[in-house]
């Protein structure tokens, strides 16, 4: 574990350095915020009353809490660096030492969420003391502690699927298109862009039984208190199985690009 420990205080150090390129991606990242909430605003000012069952206060409290989440767990450039050590070679070190590829990424992935959730606190923070009373408190004390989990098992999700579709480059040239189209799914049916439950029942069903509102949206509805009882419970052994599988997944790809892995020189 040493040597993990080691390789999270490397990762805090070099993200260190590129804080004020995290803090403008922060900032500017709130704009298209700002603009979803003001056509939320024109839409409510339009209908009145609710929208699919959320008032006003509870949309625009939707998409604070959208920052939050996507802010902790959000992968940056962890799936382009990989797919980049491989198409350069540079896994051929890791293949050389007693480290295990996944397990540092994941080091440094947690590192560098950790610099980016302090460097975005002024922005985020800011941004929602500026709305803070629409701003909604955890449903209960059991809704809190299951948010706090569900975020973590997000973050978890992210990554390993990230890793899991970066481990293309084994096979692949160009691994973008697939990273761009994995992207899109998961801005449309993690809830981003919209709640998931303003969706038709079956439709949002059926999403439920794919990895995607566990990317963001799941944590959401649990903070809210729009998921509970055995609901709640069954969504997060739903969540946890995708970590699994992903982490499987990950693995197994891993062991068999290996087979196909070459590198000239150094």
């Amino acid at each position: 574990m040493q040597k993990y420990w080691h390789v999270i205080k490397i990762g805090l150090a070099n993200t260190l350095v590129y804080r004020f390129n995290f803090f403008s991606r922060v900032a500017f990242s709130l704009i298209p915020l700002l603009a979803t909430i003001y056509l939320w605003r024109t839409i409510y000012r339009g209908q009145g009353g609710t929208v699919a069952g959320y008032s006003l206060g509870g949309m625009i409290s939707y998409y604070l809490m959208v920052t939050i989440v996507d802010t902790l767990t959000a992968v940056t450039e962890d799936d382009w660096q990989i797919a980049a050590d491989i198409k350069d070679g540079n896994i051929s070190q890791f293949l050389l030492k007693p480290i295990n590829y996944l397990a540092y990424r994941l080091c440094l992935f947690f590192s560098g969420r950790l610099i980016f959730t302090a460097v975005s606190l002024a922005p985020v923070g800011l941004f929602i003391f500026c709305w803070r009373r629409y701003f909604a408190g955890p449903a209960g004390g059991t809704a809190l502690g299951c948010f706090l989990l569900s975020t973590l098992l997000t973050g978890l999700l992210q990554f390993f699927m990230s890793f899991t579709m970066a481990l293309l480059a084994f096979w692949l040239l160009e691994v973008s298109t697939f990273i761009f189209i994995v992207f899109a799914f998961e801005y449309i049916a993690g809830g981003h862009l919209f709640p998931l439950n303003i969706l038709p029942p079956v439709l949002a069903g059926l999403l439920n039984y794919t990895p995607f509102p566990y990317q963001l949206y799941f944590p959401i509805a649990i903070y809210l208190g729009q998921v509970k009882g055995p609901e709640l419970w069954r969504g997060l052994v739903i969540q946890a199985c995708w970590v699994a599988f992903f982490f499987v997944l990950a693995r197994v790809a891993w062991d068999r690009g290996i087979r196909k892995y070459s590198a000239a020189g150094g």
